[in-house]
């Protein structure tokens, strides 16, 4: 072979050699610029950053309907599973975002099983490009039966304001017809003013919850004697207690001072007290206590009355609950009083305790911080301040 011929084969494997290093360092590079798009972050940083701050729900879905980036409150809101949508509602609208490129927003109603009560939430969907939406969950659950309580609140007082007027109208009209009958006219006149009495009673209460309900706590609590508070709360109910030959005691230890609001503590202490004369029997006993530990002061009252069946002690707080809706009428009970009673315990970052057993009595406790720098409790008496049964009236 020539050297001209050399020389040709060598530039020709010259030329396929170097072809092959050129497409191999193509592949290499396409290679390389794959894997790099492959390990590109799903989720923008700059969206992953906001999702981590953000106190509502939020969730990042792929085209895939793959869940790239989730909020720890979604988790905790049960809206992700794995990496799923768990609610299919929520699902179905981000599919719909995706499919048209249209912001939605509704309300959805997420069950958790017969024993929990159901989720009410907001959902906010946006696409946040051409293969990821964005979805925004609100938990509005609690913004809901605040509604539901208000709404109940208006038609409950509505109803309660409804009956005394009613009943002061046909008696006006009573009065009117027995206007030659004396007598009538003074049963009639009675009457009316024991629903006059009831009805006072009834807007003074409505008045007086709706400034406590916010359970707010108090900006400037002042120190409260409790003998003077225990001692006012009898005073509200000695003529009734006396008409009824019960006896109201005030027992337990002296000189002991509370952080509060002396006359929100009193209006509670005296429903307490009120109830408790309402529904004990004739010749029976009511007791007003202290007692403190370091850091609260227990006033409790006890009575020997009708009690309340165990399956309605939970509810006996609520605004215009009656665990006997009968036995109202004849005690001029407003519904009222427990629930005014929980509010000013909440607002004074105090707690109220109930025992009680059918046909033998209640217990009601109402627990409130102690004035710290306070001396030394007295030891237990008994106030001269009872209202024996010789002393009361028949």
């Amino acid at each position: 072979m020539d050297q001209t011929t050399q020389a040709l084969l060598f530039a020709l494997l010259g030329a396929i050699l170097g072809a092959g290093v050129i497409l191999a360092w193509r592949v290499s590079e396409a290679q390389m610029h794959e894997r790099t798009q492959v390990e590109e972050p799903a989720v923008p940083p700059g969206i992953a950053t906001v999702l981590s701050v953000l106190r509502s729900s939020a969730l990042v879905v792929d085209e895939k309907d793959e869940v790239l980036k989730a909020s720890a409150p979604a988790y905790a809101l049960g809206l992700v599973r794995g990496t799923e949508v768990a609610v299919e509602e929520l699902a179905d609208l981000v599919r719909q975002v995706r499919r048209d490129g249209q912001i939605r927003e509704t309300e959805l109603v997420m069950s958790r099983g017969r024993a929990v009560a159901p989720l009410h939430v907001t959902a906010r969907v946006a696409p946040l490009s051409s293969r990821l939406v964005l979805a925004l969950v609100e938990d509005r659950t609690r913004e809901r039966r605040v509604e539901a309580i208000r709404r109940d609140f208006v038609a409950n007082v509505s109803h309660e304001l409804k009956t005394p007027v009613g009943a002061l109208n046909l008696l006006a009209e009573a009065v009117q017809e027995a206007a030659d009958d004396p007598e009538a006219v003074i049963r009639f006149s009675g009457r009316m003013q024991t629903e006059s009495a009831r009805l006072t009673r009834l807007v003074q209460q409505i008045i007086e919850l709706s400034r406590l309900q916010g359970d707010d706590p108090l900006l400037e609590p002042q120190i409260v004697d409790v003998d003077a508070v225990v001692n006012r709360s009898i005073d509200q109910s000695i003529i009734d207690a006396q008409s009824k030959r019960i006896s109201l005691t005030h027992d337990g230890e002296r000189g002991l001072q509370i952080l509060g609001n002396g006359d929100e503590i009193a209006l509670a202490l005296g429903n307490l007290v009120a109830n408790a004369v309402a529904y004990s029997p004739g010749n029976s006993r009511v007791v007003v206590s202290a007692r403190t530990d370091e850091l609260m002061v227990d006033l409790t009252v006890t009575d020997q009355g009708i009690g309340i069946p165990a399956g309605e002690i939970d509810r006996i707080f609520e605004r215009f609950y009656r665990v006997d809706p009968a036995r109202h009428r004849s005690t001029g009970g407003t519904g009222l009083g427990l629930s005014i009673v929980k509010h000013v315990a909440a607002s004074h970052g105090g707690e109220v305790r109930v025992w009680s057993v059918e046909g033998q009595g209640s217990t009601f406790t109402l627990s409130l911080p102690r004035r710290a720098s306070e001396p030394a409790p007295g030891t237990s008496t008994t106030s001269t301040s009872t209202v024996s049964h010789q002393e009361a009236t028949p």
